[in-house]
């Protein structure tokens, strides 16, 4: 069993579908089909229930998904530690998914000056874990937005950003100056996956239970709303796409755009990152400019 062939599992076990698990994995569909095929074959299981709407785990394919984690998450430290034995000088930034902030783009140009020896791993991830992978030691560094569970952390903020409502362009409060959590009481709302992070999950939930669609992935938060009706928050300049609209939403406070690390971690090449990310993300004087 190849790590490769657990990473097309896992892909296609968070993402319940095999076009976008083939996206994710920027490969082809028929060979992620045959993988997991065979993977099936050799263990003489069925890990998923295909339908017409997609795949759903097999309680097998369940109990894998949580090994597989482990064995990839095992396999990424283990990987880290002997490149820094051997000398090789690395940081691994977990990133959250659809990431076009310019800043970024900022970032990277000033890191690659500061060291351009230092290989920077660039590991996006969904929805689901808003610490991009810190918790379970997959990434050494990450830039992120909160609130989250920061135990074992330390968190900065680099600056905070207003929200609003995701709605269809006809919906009935599309043309509304601005909403309250309030006035979206009654709606359905995209939530994230049973298991996600609860001061994230209340966070972009209004700060009350919802009901509606769960997602895992920016876009699938936009075609939530777009086929569904349901509502939810994002970015107040997010440019949701045609059909889309975001209104500004009161009596919510700003995301907090933020980068994080672990207590302790004394690698050089993650410190340098931070003070780096600090210094990009800093508001920018409109006179220097």
């Amino acid at each position: 069993m190849e790590l490769r062939t657990l990473r097309y599992f896992v892909a296609v076990a968070e993402e319940l579908h095999f076009g976008r698990a083939a996206g994710r994995l920027h490969m082809s569909q028929p060979p992620l089909s045959r993988a997991i095929k065979q993977l099936e074959t050799e263990l003489g299981v069925s890990l998923f229930e295909r339908s017409p709407g997609g795949v759903a785990l097999t309680p097998v394919g369940a109990v894998l998904l949580h090994e597989a984690r482990a064995l990839l998450a095992q396999a990424a430290r283990m990987r880290d530690r002997v490149a820094a034995a051997a000398g090789a000088t690395a940081v691994t930034v977990g990133i959250l998914g659809d990431s076009t902030d310019p800043r970024a783009t900022r970032l990277a140009s000033a890191h690659r000056r500061r060291h351009p020896h230092v290989e920077v791993r660039v590991r996006e991830t969904g929805l689901t874990d808003p610490t991009c992978g810190l918790h379970a030691e997959v990434v050494d560094v990450a830039l992120t937005r909160g609130p989250f569970d920061e135990t074992g952390l330390v968190v900065r903020e680099l600056r905070s950003d207003p929200v609003g409502a995701l709605l269809r362009a006809d919906d009935v409060l599309a043309g509304r100056d601005s909403l309250k959590p309030a006035d979206l009481a009654d709606r359905r709302w995209f939530r994230f996956p049973e298991g996600t992070d609860p001061l994230w999950q209340a966070y972009w939930n209004g700060g009350e239970p919802r009901e509606g669609p769960v997602v895992r992935a920016v876009q699938e938060c936009r075609q939530a709303v777009l086929w569904n009706g349901t509502v939810g928050m994002t970015l107040l300049d997010d440019e949701p796409g045609d059909g889309l609209v975001v209104v500004p939403l009161i009596d919510m406070p700003p995301s907090r755009m933020v980068v994080a690390w672990r207590e302790g971690d004394t690698n050089p090449a993650v410190r340098s990152f931070v003070r780096l990310a600090i210094a990009a993300y800093a508001p920018v004087d409109p006179r220097v400019a």
